[in-house]
């Protein structure tokens, strides 16, 4: 049950994933306790599960517990134990918890390089997820400064079309719109958007953040015909497959608004949001 659930979840079918993860993390609760290492995983992947959906508060609720846990039964410095540090940090950082979430990022970091080594992937995914939350922050030459450095790693360690390192590209280029190299952002944009769709698929959430952070950048150079075709696909992808009242949905809808809206087009943006 645990696989399939996290193949749906690969897959972005997200609600499917979740109700599995849930009856799985029952039964391990009930056969083997709330204790056990397996127990863990299973609340491990319902959290993601829930986070991949917008629902941050019970993913949030649910970690906290599950990281006390895993201190308790397998220690602070296990490798388990620092996943759940990074995607604790990470749940924090999606609500604007921005210290809290810094502070066990560096933690988690420190952490893994010293327990896993500077070239694991887990710690690369630390350097990664550290960088994000500088981003957040408006920390910006900082995050771009992290992001290179973890995109060199990840390409020599997993290859260049390895999901986490299409995630790597996805970061750069979106730090490098906020500081204004709109060029150099759009041609990382342009080569992540066409990598994610022949390595997950022209429907896969991923993708779909990829298409929407190129419009982003193509809206910011002035180039509106292309950036409003492109959010007009982004969002009826997302209606389709994430849910019209999924935050990522919401997301295309404004940003298609406001493209529309910079050309003039105020009725037609109205009607997005009826």
């Amino acid at each position: 049950m645990n696989n399939l659930a996290c193949v749906l979840r690969i897959q972005g079918k997200y609600e499917e994933a979740e109700q599995m993860h849930r009856q799985t993390l029952e039964l391990k609760e009930a056969l083997l306790g709330r204790k056990h290492p397996d127990t863990f995983d299973s609340m491990n992947n319902l959290v993601g599960v829930l986070q991949s959906q917008g629902k941050y508060e019970e993913a949030e609720i649910l970690h906290r517990k599950k990281l006390q846990l895993s201190k308790e039964v397998l220690g602070k410095e296990h490798p388990d134990t620092l996943t759940s540090m990074n995607n604790f940090a990470y749940i924090l950082d999606s609500q604007g918890k921005y210290d809290e979430a810094e502070q066990m990022h560096w933690q988690t970091l420190k952490l893994r390089e010293a327990v896993l080594g500077k070239e694991h992937p887990e710690t690369l995914t630390g350097m990664n997820n550290l960088a994000y939350v500088f981003d957040s922050q408006g920390k910006y030459e900082k995050a771009e400064q992290i992001h290179r450095q973890t995109l060199v790693l990840r390409e020599t360690v997993l290859g260049q079309e390895h999901p986490d390192t299409l995630t790597s590209m996805n970061n750069l280029a979106c730090v490098l719109d906020s500081q204004g190299k709109y060029e150099e952002a759009e041609i990382m944009h342009r080569e992540e958007l066409q990598l994610s769709k022949e390595v997950l698929g022209k429907e896969h959430p991923d993708t779909l953040t990829s298409m929407n952070n190129l419009a982003y950048v193509l809206d910011s150079q002035g180039k509106y015909d292309e950036a409003e075709q492109m959010h007009w696909q982004t969002l009826k992808l997302r209606e389709a497959v994430l849910g019209r009242e999924h935050p990522s949905t919401f997301t295309s809808m404004n940003n298609l608004a406001c493209v529309l809206r910079s050309r003039g087009k105020h009725e037609e943006a109205k009607r997005i949001f009826q």
